[in-house]
């Protein structure tokens, strides 16, 4: 009786000690530049009439069920714990996109944005993997007074470490490249102001940045993160053939970035999975034929529908405790 009570005390205690040394689940981080994930209602305080019932592109019921069903395909074949939005209209669409998805029950972070043309950043996330501790949205006031979409700020948690997520969505390059390139400036600086007080009480926090940046990591705006310790992960890939995230006049770029601290490099807190930096190329994700042939296959071309998923693809990468 005595051996019985012994080895079940022993099997016991082998559980114990196998279920705590069980790896945690690295964690997925993706993001996704929806194009144009507007309701079919006109709001008179946004320029959403286009995608509005009666505007110029004919939308009804049936074309927003087809977009909101192929954007849940993306987020079903990029499978991430954590997920940033960009161009999202409102709390609908996203409510929406999130019952059409069936593979999670994310929960929803959005704040409505001044964006003249009534587009947001969101986070969609799995509550079992990354906790939420606070959110807020950081106002960008450009030069000139241009009213654009916030960046959405997230502080969460994983395996018991504090991260620091960005979404952002950088001004285009609508109206002229010169002229844009002061807009992005005054957002990096922004982010400078931002994160700069983050890393004076945690010199290794561990921050990162998932957004459409509107530059590739090569060019000045993005380059200037750098100087406090931030760098792009899609930055190696540059040059490589037939690879990016977006294609403007034939030429790949990588405008949708993951750009991390220094401090997700190191082998200390959490780390930056090797190789888990990825770009959704999937071929139904390219037009295959005709004059556009490679470029991502888009909902909309102008005011004619496609019936594709968007103009950028989606990316993600893992992070894991060390």
């Amino acid at each position: 009786m005595k051996k019985m009570i012994t080895n079940v005390i022993y099997i016991t205690i082998s559980l114990f000690t196998l279920s705590c040394s069980s790896p945690i689940k690295p964690l997925s981080i993706g993001y996704w530049n929806v194009e144009n994930l507007f309701d079919i209602f006109d709001d008179p305080t946004k320029n959403d009439e286009e995608f509005s019932i009666g505007g110029r592109k004919n939308v009804t019921q049936e074309i927003y069920d087809l977009k909101i069903k192929q954007s849940a395909e993306v987020l079903t074949d990029l499978n991430v714990d954590v997920l940033g939005l960009s161009e999202v209209e409102n709390a609908m669409v996203l409510e929406d996109l999130n019952s059409a998805y069936k593979e999670r029950n994310y929960k929803i972070i959005h704040f409505d944005s001044p964006d003249e043309r009534g587009i947001d950043n969101a986070l969609l996330y799995d509550p079992n993997y990354f906790k939420v501790i606070t959110s807020r949205p950081i106002p960008n006031t450009l030069p000139g007074g241009d009213k654009t979409r916030d960046i959405l700020y997230v502080k969460g948690s994983y395996a018991d470490e504090l991260i620091h997520l960005f979404v952002n969505h950088w001004p285009s390059n609508y109206g002229g490249r010169e002229k844009s390139i002061p807009k992005r400036a005054a957002t990096a600086q922004l982010l400078v102001r931002e994160i700069s007080p983050i890393l004076s009480l945690d010199p290794s926090a561990e921050i990162i940045l998932v957004g459409d940046f509107n530059e590739d990591p090569d060019e000045m705006n993005v380059q200037s993160l750098k100087t406090i310790g931030l760098s792009s992960l899609m930055e190696p890939m540059l040059g490589m053939p037939k690879k990016g995230t977006y294609v403007y006049r034939g030429e790949d770029l990588f405008y949708d970035q993951v750009i991390i601290h220094e401090s997700l490099r190191d082998q200390e807190g959490l780390a930056l999975v090797s190789n888990s930096t990825y770009i959704l190329d999937l071929p139904k994700y390219r037009q295959q034929e005709g004059n556009y042939k490679h470029f991502p296959y888009r909902f909309w071309a102008g005011n004619n529908l496609l019936g594709g998923y968007s103009d950028h693809l989606a990316i993600r990468i893992e992070i894991a405790k060390k």
